[in-house]
């Protein structure tokens, strides 16, 4: 008979390279618009922001005329941003189970439907605070099921490399109509009236949606059926909760959104009390802040190269303190103005910054779960800060408000010192084509547990190397789906090495395989390379039962040979 003794050790990737590295070996920043669909999809959705943007003046301004509520003002940014906190995680399970570019048509109608709605109450007379927060929660459900199906497509539509330059233009061009939108909607508010703003947002939302329609890519089938969304829902939570570089990209983010969102929510009262202004220079003050962000875009590759990542993000943050705090002091709109392009700078570059972290440290497989994910609690630190910002006007004062925010501001800035993110080494993101191997029983999708258990023969001289090997095969097999992970040493033959873990199903255990990465499977052969064995080593696969004579009789192991 064995003994054993287990061996648990915390887990840490060793190979690690820093995410400057990785932005300045990126192609150019109009690199990805050589793709046919990329470029087409992308310019649609100028179109469709600038629509968005215009409706967003419009509806701002309509609330803080028909209500004296600075709270009903702030909240139409929540009603918005709340829907993705809420959705935002079953529709990345969606995205990644079913089509991602069905799921971006069914959010591009709802967008679309809103705003046709919205035009048709103004027509009627019908537009009233709660009606304007129930179209705004509305379109931010499309939004929640658009937003993370159309980012993780872009690994889909583009090669790796061009992730980052694809993100930067994504936000660059976001931030090219958002300096265009808000005038443009001012305008037309003042000349044509809000019904005008709402008919042009109906007709610019119907561009993406018609985009998408029109353009179809190659995405890589999967051998195994979809999941079933619950399953996929824990899946991408729980590669999510293991991912360190993903975890501490979130609560950044959660933290600045919270923090960022008072430049944007707080606007219309700036732009309607501070400054005794109308809904021209509520247009000129987002158009400053829409051409800070803009230029900090064009130019986001160039100080990537320049400034050290972090400390990037830290000035990112800081320049959004600062404008945030010379707004409120402020009573002309040049000064305004000039104060909310620093902060549309910062808010660029830190957003882009967080969503390429979290592009490049999922795989293809999760990408949409742990994008749903970031953009869930992001969303819901935007939406937190919306009300208690617009609370905080309400009860006290706007000045105080803009002023407790850059001082929140502060603190996110500094909580890159204490949550570093590094991304692991450069890597295939795709998974890995696994056959399904011979076994000699009629295996149903659902049937299990599984018990898989692989022996190694480990000199002592190579204990450390094979111990730094598992700490990183840990890691990959927890996050693809491996339960109860454990590594076991023969207390009579100290060579003798046993990894064992166990998946809920043998459907499970075939997904777990297809998701490891080559350099996953990289770190198998190095392990087989360690192994002083004449062969090499075998993994056991067996089935769990009861000795309950309900439950059948115990089934036998299967012996699966690794190449």
């Amino acid at each position: 008979m064995r003994c054993y003794v287990t061996c648990s050790r915390p887990v840490k990737v060793q190979s690690k390279m820093q995410t400057d590295e990785i932005s300045s070996n990126a192609p150019g920043t109009l690199d990805p618009l050589r793709n046919v669909s990329f470029r087409s999809i992308w310019g649609a959705t100028q179109i469709g922001n600038l629509g968005y943007l215009v409706q967003t003046v419009a509806i701002s301004w309509v609330m803080a005329t028909i209500t004296a509520s600075d709270l009903m003002v702030a909240l139409v940014q929540a009603a918005t941003t709340l829907p993705a906190f809420l959705l935002s995680i079953p529709a990345g399970a969606i995205a990644d189970t079913f089509s991602r570019r069905s799921v971006m048509i069914i959010g591009l109608s709802l967008i679309a439907l809103a705003s046709a709605l919205l035009a048709l109450a103004s027509v009627f007379g019908l537009v009233s605070p709660w009606l304007i927060l129930g179209l705004a929660f509305m379109a931010g459900c499309g939004y929640a099921l658009n937003d993370p199906a159309w980012h993780a497509s872009v690994g889909d539509i583009l090669h790796k490399r061009d992730i980052p330059a694809a993100v930067t233009l994504m936000s660059v061009g976001y931030n090219m109509t958002r300096s265009v939108g808000p005038a443009l909607g001012g305008a037309i508010l003042a000349l044509l009236g809000p019904l005008s703003a709402f008919l042009y947002a109906t007709g610019s939302n119907l561009a993406p949606l018609g985009a998408v329609v029109r353009n179809k890519w190659h995405v890589r089938p999967s051998s195994l059926p979809p999941e079933r969304i619950p399953t996929a829902i824990h899946d991408g939570m729980r590669f999510t909760a293991l991912s360190l570089d993903i975890r501490a990209t979130i609560v950044r983010a959660m933290l600045f959104g919270f923090a960022a969102i008072s430049m944007l929510a707080l606007l219309p009262l700036v732009a309607r009390d501070q400054l005794t202004g109308g809904p021209v220079v509520y247009g000129i003050l987002f158009a400053g802040f829409g051409t800070g962000a803009c230029t900090a875009g064009l130019s986001n590759r160039l100080l990537r190269k320049l400034v050290p990542q972090e400390f990037l993000m830290a000035l990112a943050s800081v320049a959004c303190a600062l404008s945030c705090v010379f707004v409120a002091m402020t009573s002309s709109v040049t000064v305004a103005t000039l104060c909310l392009a620093l902060g549309g700078a910062g808010w660029v570059i830190t957003w882009t910054g967080f969503d390429v972290w979290v592009q490049l440290a999922s795989p293809r497989w999760v990408v949409g779960r742990t994008l749903s994910i970031y953009y869930a609690f992001l969303s819901g630190g935007v939406a937190a800060g919306s009300w208690v910002w617009g609370l905080l006007a309400q009860s006290y004062s706007l000045s105080l408000s803009l002023q407790l925010a850059a001082a929140a501001l502060l603190v996110v800035a500094a909580s890159g010192f204490l949550l570093p993110v590094q991304l692991s080494a450069d890597g295939d993101q795709q998974g890995s084509e696994y056959p399904a191997p011979d076994v000699a029983m009629d295996l149903k999708p659902r049937s299990g547990p599984i018990a898989a258990r692989t022996e190694f023969l480990i000199a002592e001289g190579d204990t450390d190397a094979f111990l730094g090997h598992m700490r990183t095969r840990r890691y990959a097999l927890t996050r693809a789906g491996a339960r109860d992970w454990r590594l076991q040493r023969d207390l009579r033959n100290p060579t003798r090495w046993t990894e064992a873990f166990r998946t809920p199903t043998w459907m499970d255990y075939l997904r777990l395989q297809h998701r490891l990465s080559p350099s996953d499977q990289d770190v198998l052969q190095r392990l087989h390379a360690l192994h002083i064995g004449d062969a090499f080593p075998e993994t056991a696969l067996s089935i769990e039962r009861t000795t309950d004579a309900r439950r059948g009789r115990i089934s036998p192991i299967v012996r699966i040979s690794r190449p």
